[in-house]
């Protein structure tokens, strides 16, 4: 197994979730996925949703199934939930959370909206294009407006950080998705894909 598998997050969920998170995670790692995140809701009733993805960042349909049919019987037993509840599996999906600092390296390039857990420069929200990680500091490039033109944040001071959804994100996601299925964009002479 990949040693991303193992990769800590820079965040946890606490209370219930935290338990739930604790819970999934080594029959998960077990399985070949990853937990993203764990959220619990009240949206029809009581709904815990448990994102996980590969560790090459894919989630399928079916995965998705197959993680819930594993997962059911051990939330059944441990009973993490008072009453009843829905258990949603999901994908990241494309504006995905950032949740290891890999995911920061992985999707440098791209848009991304960071909230930090107190003031930076005077300010708690950033926006702008992912450079990559320093060491233990994120870097991104935003507006003049926002601080720029580059802003460091330590990820131990993140609370969340998510890409935004922007037409290069999604095609950037379907060339990974076609990649990962052993489907790689057709190519021109100079190796450069056609799908841009």
């Amino acid at each position: 197994m990949s040693g991303a598998v193992s990769e800590a997050r820079f965040f946890s969920e606490t209370g219930v979730a935290g338990e739930i998170a604790a819970l999934v995670e080594p029959t998960l790692h077990d399985l070949g996925f990853r937990v993203v995140r764990v959220t619990i809701s009240g949206r029809n009733g009581t709904t815990v949703q448990i994102m996980a993805e590969r560790p090459d960042g894919t989630m399928t349909v079916e995965d998705c199934a197959d993680v819930s049919r594993q997962l059911s019987p051990l939330l059944d037993a441990h009973d993490p939930i008072a009453g009843h509840y829905t258990l949603e599996i999901s994908s990241p999906g494309i504006d995905r959370p950032l949740a290891r600092p890999s995911d920061f390296v992985a999707w440098a390039g791209h848009e991304a909206r960071i909230e930090t857990k107190e003031l930076m420069s005077g300010r708690r929200r950033f926006r702008g294009m992912l450079k990559g990680l320093a060491g233990n500091d994120v870097q991104i490039e935003v507006p003049a407006d926002q601080g720029g033109p580059e802003v460091t944040v330590p990820i131990g001071l993140i609370a969340e950080a998510r890409l935004v959804l922007t037409d290069e994100l999604i095609r950037d996601t379907l060339r990974r998705a076609k990649k990962a299925a052993g489907n790689p964009p057709p190519q021109d002479d100079a190796g450069e894909d056609l799908e841009q």
